[in-house]
């Protein structure tokens, strides 16, 4: 039994049973990205002896998880990254890739609550409901003051029923032709509630709702709300991502013979010399060429699409017009700063908010992360992060960081008179986006090249997953679909029910469907 696993009912997924002949000699695979879909993938070709290099372009590992060293102005030495991560407790397939060089996940500290607060005032937070579905969803519509009993009975009901039948990949099929904002809105759900309950974990997404798929909005209420008794209690690293995650379980892989090329560009992917493919990277030496069995495309969007466009003889045309699809979300923010002050006693770690122009959480870094504590305890001060998803696509990024302060002081007065110490900004458009109908076309595991495999958070893989624990997901289905070609044994996988939590819930949900037909979501 997966120890991550609490829900009984969560079910898992055994591999597929291999279906090739074992090679004479150890196959040999280029792993292309040293993010976690990469590590994942490295890490299950590598527990079976498979020989894999892993070629990351950035000088460290962790993809959009990664960390570096830098300088603050005051001469202390801190690890900038691209910001905040829950590490939800469903995310099964990525804890156990970390119980590799961790095995008690003692570099996780959970934050038992996280309030949402709205531009209004209002106020919501996840602490003290009961975990099991569907009680939590009642409990918190019975204490939250988003829910105010008198708009209650406006609700949509046959609309807000197909929430509780997030089936995979049926739900798709349902509601994937509608944005996540026309499902808010014909469900009819209190207008706060739509922004505390549902859009704060929309634009975790990295899209406004409606640019995202209304059936990646259901699917995320499946995994975090509707379909998991783990509840909403997340864990967060103790430690900068490279010294609680990467540089132990980069340990582990290279004790298991991974090599890696960090600071490796790929320039292109062509046919081998033997069955396989030759890998043409750039290092600090110049180019060189390196012959591989098969390999594992782990990189980010832009990487993909690039690499593949690179690469002309990599694929089939429809394969590589799919991939020229793959759609990245709107730019994001993320703005630290190093303050000479504390922030008041009582704020959470983590808090996020709505109703903003752009402010989509604000963490204290100093309440959880041990480099933050000890500069604050040094100082006096305090270390606050501040995102903003989903920024316009033109921008002026002076503009946004100001405007984002300004946000935060709004939010915490005390900001008002404090002095940055140092700061760092870090603006990005890599992550992937999920729109209104894009799930048929969206890459898979596999390819019609049976070397060929791809993984990450944008890869189709016909199961509740989404962002890390879809990284982690992808990445382990690759390395089985080439291990079952190899002969080898591969890998399980978990994951949250891939239906509706009860068959009486889900009969409701049918009940509102007319047969044959797209879900009832009329409006008045």
């Amino acid at each position: 039994m997966n120890p991550d696993v609490n829900d009984p009912r969560a079910e898992r997924i055994d591999p597929p049973a291999p279906d090739g002949s074992r090679p004479g000699r150890v196959p040999r695979v280029a792993v292309v990205g040293g993010g976690i879909a990469g590590l994942a993938a490295a890490c299950g070709l590598a527990e079976r002896g498979v020989g894999v290099v892993v070629f990351e372009r950035e000088d460290g590992l962790g993809g959009r998880l990664r960390g570096w060293d830098t300088t603050l102005a005051d001469g202390s030495a801190a690890t900038m990254s691209r910001g905040f991560h829950a590490f939800f407790r469903q995310y099964y397939n990525l804890r156990g890739l970390l119980r590799r060089s961790d095995p008690g996940l003692e570099a996780l500290v959970p934050l038992a609550d996280y309030p949402l607060v709205h531009s209004s005032g209002a106020r919501d937070r996840f602490s003290g409901l009961p975990a099991t579905p569907p009680w939590n969803a009642f409990a918190l519509a019975a204490v939250s003051r988003s829910f105010p009993a008198s708009e209650l009975a406006g609700v949509n009901v046959p609309a807000v029923l197909q929430l509780l039948d997030a089936d995979v990949p049926g739900v798709h099929e349902r509601l994937g032709h509608r944005s996540a904002r026309e499902l808010l809105e014909v469900t009819r759900f209190p207008r706060t509630a739509r922004h505390l309950a549902f859009e704060v974990f929309s634009r975790s997404f990295f899209a406004a709702p409606e640019r995202l798929s209304a059936a990646e909005m259901a699917v995320m209420f499946h995994v975090y709300f509707l379909g998991s008794s783990e509840g909403l209690v997340f864990d967060v690293p103790r430690s900068p991502f490279p010294q609680a995650l990467w540089n132990p379980l980069e340990a582990y892989l290279r004790g298991r013979g991974v090599e890696f090329r960090t600071g490796a560009s790929i320039d292109r992917i062509a046919p081998g010399e033997r069955p396989g493919h030759a890998v043409f990277w750039r290092g600090s030496e110049g180019v060189r060429c390196e012959e591989f069995d098969a390999a594992v495309l782990a990189a980010d969007p832009p990487g993909l699409r690039s690499l593949v466009a690179a690469s002309p003889e990599l694929g089939t045309a429809e394969w590589r017009a799919r991939v020229a699809g793959v759609a990245s979300a709107p730019p994001f923010l993320v703005s630290r700063y190093w303050l000479d002050r504390p922030v008041r006693p009582h704020r959470q770690a983590f808090l996020g908010t709505a109703g903003y122009p752009t402010l989509d959480n604000v963490s204290v870094l100093d309440r959880y992360e041990d480099q933050a504590r000890e500069w604050a305890a040094r100082t006096g001060g305090s270390v606050v992060e501040l995102h903003a998803y989903a920024l316009p696509e033109e921008h002026d990024p002076s503009v946004e960081r100001a405007s984002l302060w300004k946000q935060a002081v709004a939010v915490y007065p005390e900001l008002a008179g404090a002095r940055a110490v140092d700061a760092r900004h870090e603006l990005h458009a890599d992550c992937a986006l999920f729109p209104p109908g894009g799930y048929r076309d969206r890459c898979t595991v596999t390819t019609p090249d049976p070397t060929l495999v791809v993984a990450g958070d944008h890869v189709r893989v016909d199961l509740p997953v989404a962002l890390m624990e879809g990284a982690a997901t992808t990445g382990l289905s690759a390395a089985n679909a080439l291990l079952s070609r190899w002969g080898l044994p591969g890998h399980a996988l978990w994951t949250v029910p891939r239906r509706g939590r009860g068959a009486f819930l889900r009969a409701l949900a049918r009940g509102a469907r007319q047969p044959g037909q797209r879900p009832v979501v009329r409006s008045r």
